[in-house]
């Protein structure tokens, strides 16, 4: 099928099947095309909550699928590829965070949603890019051990100097390889373009940016604002979904694409909703552990 038959028979499928298609902000544009809600990790995962769907297919990564399958244990969760997965979230490693933990026994784990379940059942509390310092901020302990992602480790501890940020060394590969020559070329061509960076990039760049936010942030600092270019600090594809928003405005991306984030396409999505597949499961051994972090979440960030 070309993609005009693809989008159709997606479409026709949903309907038929009372099924729902998630789309994190990092997907390639065809994928919005067929999607029901586009959002970040934090929007979706309360999107998942709300949805009274049979089906959710997830176009985003196996840890978002996983997320959004702990909030909603009695639909069926399917990601269109099994091996789209985050490299960072596969970064923890048990035996280093029990380390951490005889280390800091006062302090509380504090897990990023870009985890798997196995990490978020160990943890105390989970954040997004979006919430990261308002919750950790809302945390009675003054030591948080802070997973996987040392850059928003970084974050946080700058906004929180009352709190001490014990980091776990993630990274997320697209936001560490920036160039800060790019940066600085891309800030002498469009010197009156703010520069929007996402918090999972290194602290070096951070003299850069006009703001820092996650997708979310970006999308509501582009609305508030009277600019009409933009330099766009994240995943390349970010820019296009901004330009699905603003059509009158200009998207300039800084970074590379996230390679796991677009094994999700209008191939794999048609063959997920006819089929069913790949459906998201999790041992009962973990699953209210690894839910309880997610919905502490969402309290807190009320």
């Amino acid at each position: 099928m070309n993609k005009k038959e693809l989008i159709k028979e997606i479409k026709r499928l949903k309907k038929e099947k009372k099924a729902i298609i998630l789309a994190h902000n990092y997907q390639e544009p065809s994928v919005f095309e067929v999607a029901d809600y586009l959002g970040d990790s934090f929007e979706l995962a309360k999107i998942a909550q709300k949805t009274d769907a049979k089906i959710i297919i997830f176009a985003g990564v196996k840890f978002m699928a996983e997320s959004a399958k702990l909030l909603n244990p009695q639909k069926k969760v399917l990601i269109p590829d099994i091996n789209a997965i985050c490299p960072m979230a596969g970064m923890v490693n048990k035996k280093e965070l029990n380390k951490l933990k005889k280390k800091y026994p006062e302090a509380t784990i504090v897990c990023y949603i870009n985890t798997t379940t196995e990490t978020k059942a160990m943890c105390d509390a989970c954040v997004t890019s979006a919430n990261a310092v308002k919750i950790c901020k809302k945390l009675p302990q003054k030591e948080i051990i802070f997973l996987p992602d040392q850059h928003l480790a970084s974050y946080i501890q700058a906004q929180l100097p009352e709190k001490t940020i014990i980091p776990f060394q993630g990274f997320c590969e697209v936001h560490a390889q920036a160039s800060e020559q790019y940066f600085k070329k891309a800030k002498a061509k469009y010197s009156q373009a703010p520069l929007l960076l996402h918090p999972e990039t290194p602290k070096n760049f951070w003299q850069y940016a006009d703001a820092i936010l996650g997708t979310g942030g970006m999308i509501n600092f582009v609305k508030k604002s009277s600019e009409k270019t933009f330099l766009i600090g994240t995943e390349k594809d970010m820019a296009e979904r901004l330009k699905l928003s603003f059509p009158d405005k200009n998207f300039i991306p800084l970074l590379g694409e996230c390679v796991n984030m677009k094994k999700i396409n209008l191939e794999n999505i048609y063959q997920s909703l006819l089929e069913e597949k790949y459906e998201i499961q999790i041992s009962e051994d973990i699953f209210e552990k690894a839910k309880r972090p997610l919905e502490k979440m969402i309290k807190l960030a009320k």
